[in-house]
């Protein structure tokens, strides 16, 4: 077998999925995007300086685009083969990053939307970092037209997660987070029980889906299985077994 350098900028091999992270600093527990270990392949990180959550979630500031579009070009020349990132509110820069890159790039948690409501028929509920600030721009880039059926609930109600993402002391109470999660997904449920699954647009609340699956019974999508699901798209393997 005869091997080929992809490119010439590579100067290692095996990761497949680049993810461009947040200037944020708090524990980031294993089933964050933000945590290698939360994945069973590699992975390879590009954290952008200046680039906070308060900026991206609350400011929209468009001036994050220019150094978001040079961390995903970087990840390009690393090698990556695709691109996501550890924000769903990245939504607002999906397409001029995607075009920034030749690799696939899928910012968004929320671009699960479309196929979630397809195979449900049903209402789709989101679970937002920040329901008041999921804007219908954020929807739009990600491909959720108004045809789809949603309801945007929010964790900006518990304090918890307020206290350990916004605030950032460096602490997180993982069990107050979880209780809050539940909470806040079992409401959703009671209030909407036309629902057919759940999202987590937010990348930290990927290590509650079994939680509030348990909870509601519901299917549960959030950042990583989507990242799962891209991965195996790009490092396909062959088949092994008996007929």
């Amino acid at each position: 077998m005869i091997y080929r350098s992809r490119l010439k900028s590579q100067s290692w091999a095996g990761e497949t999925i680049g993810i461009i992270v947040l200037d944020c600093h708090y524990p980031y527990i294993p089933g964050n995007v933000a945590n290698a270990t939360t994945y069973d392949f590699p992975v390879r990180y590009a954290a952008v300086s200046g680039a906070t959550s308060d900026r991206l979630i609350f400011d929209r500031d468009p001036a994050m685009l220019a150094p978001f579009i040079e961390a995903a070009q970087q990840l390009e020349a690393d090698g990556v083969k695709a691109i996501t990132s550890g924000c769903g509110f990245m939504a607002l820069f999906q397409k001029e990053i995607a075009a920034a890159v030749s690799i696939p790039v899928f910012l968004s948690s929320l671009l699960q939307v479309p196929f979630i409501h397809q195979i449900t028929g049903k209402k789709v509920g989101i679970i937002s970092a920040s329901g008041k600030d999921l804007s219908p721009a954020h929807l739009e880039n990600t491909g959720i037209s108004d045809a789809i059926p949603l309801v945007v609930v929010g964790m900006e109600g518990n304090r918890a997660f307020t206290q350990a993402i916004f605030e950032a002391d460096g602490t997180l109470d993982d069990d107050a987070i979880r209780e809050g999660v539940v909470e806040v997904a079992l409401k959703l449920q009671s209030d909407h029980p036309d629902i057919g699954a759940i999202l987590f647009e937010c990348s930290d609340l990927p290590p509650y889906a079994h939680a509030v699956q348990a909870a509601t019974g519901l299917p549960v999508f959030d950042f990583i299985t989507m990242i799962k699901h891209v991965h195996t798209t790009l490092a396909c393997r062959p088949y092994v077994g008996l007929i």
